[in-house]
């Protein structure tokens, strides 16, 4: 995913308005492709980042060792109120067990007159779009991304106003990928990452071959572009 994050990363930065001056938490930070432009825009010291998971915790640190990183969920993030400028979520917000508390807290951390941004996937125009196509035809019982906080338009801007936010606004960032061969597109949702990981994962070697033929169907002969759209909401706190 990081062929999209990165590109995604950049333009949710100049979105959120992220300058010189400014102290920013990058909520669910994953690897730290988020993280990477907040620490060229803002400097070390100027940044800090959360996520769940132990082992993106730790490739942060190995990465910006200087930056504050820590292990929390959005739901409950380990700083004072007021704290920050900017508290951003890039692609988190459909993984958080309550949206609505998770963008709250990061209402509550962000000072007054602050920056609250998040973006989620395009599910109709995503990175995955051509995945779940695949799999709904091949079994119209399969449960897509479509039904994720945030996936669908306006949806993050619901959560955000529900989460006590103001000045609240919607927008849609596009980003490109380029693929050499169909093998170069199709080997990361092998690896059991994310819903369309997981449903490879359950799939037998027939139902698995039947998936990625019907993906190289769809999608143009290599190499090929894959285009993919993400909503946006940017918020005051």
């Amino acid at each position: 995913m990081g062929r999209y994050s990165e590109p995604l990363a950049a333009k949710f930065a100049d979105l959120a308005g992220v300058h010189s001056g400014q102290r920013a938490l990058d909520v669910g930070c994953g690897p730290g492709a988020l993280t990477a432009q907040l620490v060229e825009r803002l400097g070390t010291e100027a940044v800090s980042a959360v996520d769940p998971s132990p082992p993106f915790v730790a490739a942060v640190r190995a990465r910006f060792p200087e930056i504050d990183a820590r292990s929390a969920v959005a739901e409950e993030l380990p700083f004072p109120d007021d704290t920050f400028h900017l508290a951003l979520a890039q692609l988190v917000v459909h993984f958080m067990a309550d949206p609505v508390a998770g963008l709250r807290e990061m209402g509550r951390v962000t000072r007054p007159g602050g920056t609250i941004a998040a973006c989620v996937w395009d599910h109709a125009e995503g990175p995955v779009s051509t995945f779940w196509r695949a799999a709904r035809e091949l079994d119209p019982t399969v449960r897509d991304e479509s039904e994720l906080a945030g996936a669908r338009e306006g949806h993050l801007a619901v959560l955000c106003t529900a989460a006590g936010l103001t000045d609240v606004e919607s927008a849609s960032l596009t980003v490109e990928a380029r693929f050499d061969t169909f093998g170069e597109w199709w080997e990361p949702y092998t690896l059991g990452v994310g819903p369309a990981g997981d449903l490879v994962a359950q799939l037998d070697d027939t139902q698995r071959d039947a998936l990625r033929t019907r993906c190289a169907e769809l999608l143009p002969p290599a190499p090929f572009t894959i285009t993919a759209s993400a909503w946006c909401a940017r918020a005051r706190s």
